[in-house]
């Protein structure tokens, strides 16, 4: 049985990761020890996280697809789904946002708004590349939202030293 967090990653994570700084032919470790982690019980992501993967034609949809794929979970849970209409009706309601920002976030195929509902509903950590921004008005971030409904996040490297992920 798990005793770790269990961390919920944002498809920015992955695709920043193999683009920039963790190529797959360079730190395939990396790669290993998400793996790891995932069957140890500590991290994962979601469905809709796959779905962005999925429409991009390179070596991380290959690795999402063949390595990955038990640990994108479903979003379809009565319980999740209940944070997420939360999370659109405070969304929608924040004067501060512009109308475009509200609209990309709650457009169905973008994972965000998904990954913070998931993340409430199971109490997990999300693990993105954006930070909090407290007067921005083009884009709802995912740790704005976090903030709101009390959902812990971390970045990319606070992830990879609390499960001790070293690439050696």
């Amino acid at each position: 049985m798990s005793t770790c967090s269990v961390y919920v990653i944002d498809s920015d994570v992955f695709m920043t990761a193999a683009r920039n700084y963790y190529a797959f032919d360079l730190a395939p470790g990396f790669w290993v020890a998400l793996v790891r982690e995932a069957r140890n019980g500590c991290l994962l992501s979601i469905d809709r996280v796959k779905d962005e993967i999925d429409e991009g034609k390179d070596q991380l949809k290959d690795w999402a697809n063949s390595e990955f794929r038990s640990w994108f979970v479903t979003t379809m849970d009565d319980k999740v789904i209940g944070h997420y209409q939360a999370i659109m009706q405070w969304a929608l309601s924040q004067p501060q946002f512009s109308d475009a920002a509200k609209a990309e976030f709650a457009d169905l195929k973008n994972a965000d708004a998904w990954l913070v509902a998931y993340a409430k509903a199971t109490n997990g950590l999300v693990v993105t590349n954006e930070t909090y921004a407290d007067k921005i008005r083009r884009r709802i971030k995912i740790p704005n939202a976090c903030k709101a409904f009390l959902v812990a996040y971390v970045d990319l490297y606070q992830m990879m030293r609390a499960l001790g992920i070293r690439l050696t």
